[in-house]
């Protein structure tokens, strides 16, 4: 699909839906579009080759206040936190945060962009609201010192398609000391947070605008002080009739309760419209217990709350109940609509207007996870059988019309010369057919005319040292030469080896210090044995790549390799194509292969083809990069050439 092609459709998608309220479409202006991805060279996110890598530098450059403008946000993990917009949205020309969801931006993959505002290395972090959009009151407690900032900016902004995480809050708006009218849009959204999952505070109401959540799963974490699924609290001092926040179609989840409004010493009025929404309070405690004091809660009194219920079910401890002046509970406003059901503990009275169930919501619990998208290539199929436990790298080859599996021994760390070996075995029978090079690891496989190629590296000196040739007929007898050897301050990893229309072509890995930790590098060969390594030629000059698997097919070289996705300690396998070895090009459907089986740890690396019976089967090693590692491996029903052309359905984003 063309630029203008795509363009289009954002358009179409942004300006489609309608105000809650109102039959103004959100977007009538057309303003910037500016695209987010890691895989962008990050400059001036006017495309996704030149996309922003992060978030809040897209939201920077938001050109002005005049509304319209769309940040589209590719499937990925966006470790940020505070975010905050420079500009608001106009009347009739909301501004747009969406995440490229099912591709249909030319992301090249499905997906929600998940927020993770936590610390990449220690977990969740929840402290002096430390929280994905930024807002901050100075004073209000001794650990508050930043200065005051409100969140007032994100001002008729539409929210589509994120998952959000990490810190004090999910998709929450504080507007702190600028009680001014506020209105959002957020839709098909997850969101979670230690106290809220999604809302509102300290501002004003639009009645033809009001705030609105969609399609959203709003979860609360913590069970102290003031938590909630959703939490509402606008400034009226008289109660509206009209709704100030509406939440449709949503599922809000919380240990301490699921709707909140007010808050301590504040006695100001709220509205909210729950229209199809699914409300568990987890809280399901005793009475002699700690049990909450209800699925939906007015902090300070009664009469600052106000809900209108349409079509929605409730499970928890109560239905309703205050924090603070628990007399008041009745004062709190509420009306009902067609079907409205509530499973509470059996000594607690079910308020007029909802059905009592007295069998357990089976359906409410079932939707209260959204569909996971799934990742990775869509046509390769993992099958999550373990190959071989306790191993990092296998070289998948066809020996004899068998397929056969090169293991390369080696410990986590360290070890002696004795602990590194290759290892052939019969994948069928399970028979190890030989066993050689000691000293040696991180291997590839070539077969070539009845010989069989191993190539690996030299453990010595506590390091990995060249590359070295071995080569048998009869896997017996074995002969070996080093073929590529390290430059000064270079050490040696990984290689692979592939036929190329001029001969053959080696990658082998490197730490090269004048480049990242890791870099891949070529040589060429017209026999297997004797090497030239090809001046300027290198994959990662701008990025960590490692353990690469090399292919020639349709005129490019082919090469899988492993990323590291810094700041997280987490591990995927992209894929990138070049027609000399120098300019490359990383497939707008990266990664191809990522962790997400409870096994899998944090790491899905070291991949290796192969082709047999006519299907490609990808060979990959889950683990988690420090202690152990496991081998996997996915089925992709097809030639090789032809998964790796697949991999470039639309043009790929340059890269180094």
């Amino acid at each position: 699909m063309n630029a203008a092609g795509l363009l289009t459709i954002a358009w179409l998608l942004a300006a489609g839906p309608m105000a809650a309220v109102g039959a103004e479409p959100l977007q009538e202006r057309r303003g910037t579009t500016l695209y987010v991805s890691k895989l962008g060279d990050d400059t001036d996110g006017s495309s996704w080759a030149k996309a922003f890598r992060t978030i809040q530098g897209a939201l920077d450059a938001i050109p002005d206040g005049l509304g319209g403008h769309t940040i589209i946000v590719r499937p990925d993990t966006y470790v940020e936190a505070n975010l905050y917009a420079a500009h608001k949205g106009a009347k009739s020309s909301y501004n747009t945060l969406i995440g490229d969801a099912e591709g249909l931006f030319g992301g090249g993959v499905k997906g929600r962009p998940v927020i993770d505002s936590g610390d990449p290395e220690k977990g969740f972090k929840s402290y002096d609201w430390w929280s994905s959009f930024r807002a901050t009151s100075r004073g209000w407690s001794k650990d508050h010192t930043e200065p005051t900032f409100s969140a007032v900016g994100w001002d008729r902004w539409v929210f589509r398609n994120l998952y959000v995480t990490g810190g004090d809050a999910g998709i929450f708006f504080d507007c702190t000391d600028k009680v001014e009218p506020f209105s959002v849009v957020v839709e098909d959204c997850v969101a979670v947070g230690r106290a809220f999952g999604g809302g509102v505070a300290s501002c004003l109401s639009r009645p033809e605008e009001p705030i609105t959540f969609r399609r959203c799963h709003l979860w609360s974490l913590d069970v102290w002080g003031d938590a909630s699924a959703a939490y509402v609290r606008v400034e009226n001092p008289t109660m509206p009739e009209h709704p100030d926040a509406v939440f449709e179609d949503c599922r809000l989840v919380g240990p301490q309760c699921s709707l909140k409004a007010s808050n301590y010493g504040f006695t100001t009025r709220s509205r909210v419209a729950l229209k199809r929404c699914r409300l568990i309070t987890l809280n399901f405690s005793q009475p002699g217990g700690t049990p909450t004091d209800g699925i939906v809660q007015s902090v300070e009194q009664g009469d600052c709350l106000a809900v209108d219920f349409e079509d929605c079910v409730l499970a928890g401890y109560k239905v309703f109940g205050v924090k603070v002046k628990k007399e008041t509970e009745k004062d709190i406003r509420y009306t009902t609509k067609g079907s409205c059901l509530a499973y509470v503990q059996f000594q607690q009275e079910v308020p007029s207007g909802f059905h009592r169930i007295g069998n357990w919501p089976v359906d409410a619990f079932d939707e209260l996870f959204p569909p996971r998208p799934r990742s990775g290539h869509a046509g390769l199929v993992k099958d999550n059988t373990v190959i071989r436990r306790d191993m990092c790298e296998v070289a998948p080859v066809v020996w004899k019309g068998r397929l056969h599996h090169l293991f390369s021994a080696r410990p986590a760390s360290g070890g002696t010369r004795e602990d590194y070996w290759l290892s052939l075995v019969d994948a069928g029978s399970g028979h190890e057919v030989a066993r050689f090079a000691t000293g040696h690891s991180l291997a590839s496989a070539y077969v070539r005319d009845g010989v069989f190629y191993a190539f690996a590296s030299r453990f010595e000196n506590q390091n990995w040292n060249d590359v070295t040739m071995f080569k048998s007929s009869d896997l017996k007898n074995w002969e070996s030469r080093v073929v590529i050897a390290q430059e000064p301050a270079e050490h040696l990893f990984n290689s692979s080896v592939a036929g190329c229309p001029s001969g053959f072509i080696m990658a082998y890995e490197t730490n090269d210090p004048k480049w990242p930790p890791f870099t891949i590098k070529f040589a060429r060969s017209k026999d297997l044995e004797t090497w030239e390594k090809v001046p300027d030629a290198a994959l990662g000059r701008d990025r960590y790549a490692a353990c690469p698997a090399l292919r020639f097919a349709d005129g490019h070289y082919y090469v899988l390799y492993l990323e590291h996705r810094e700041p997280r300690w987490f591990f995927q396998t992209y894929v990138a194509r070049s027609r000399d070895l120098k300019n490359w090009e990383s497939s707008a459907a990266n990664p191809v292969l990522t962790p997400d089986a409870i096994d899998d740890g944090i790491n899905a690396s070291d991949p290796d083809l192969v082709e047999f019976g006519g299907k490609a089967f990808l060979y990959y090693a889950v683990g988690d990069q420090l202690s152990w590692m496991n081998i996997k491996r996915a089925l992709y029903d097809g030639p090789v050439d032809e998964f790796l052309k697949s991999c470039f359905p639309t043009p790929g984003i340059p890269c180094r």
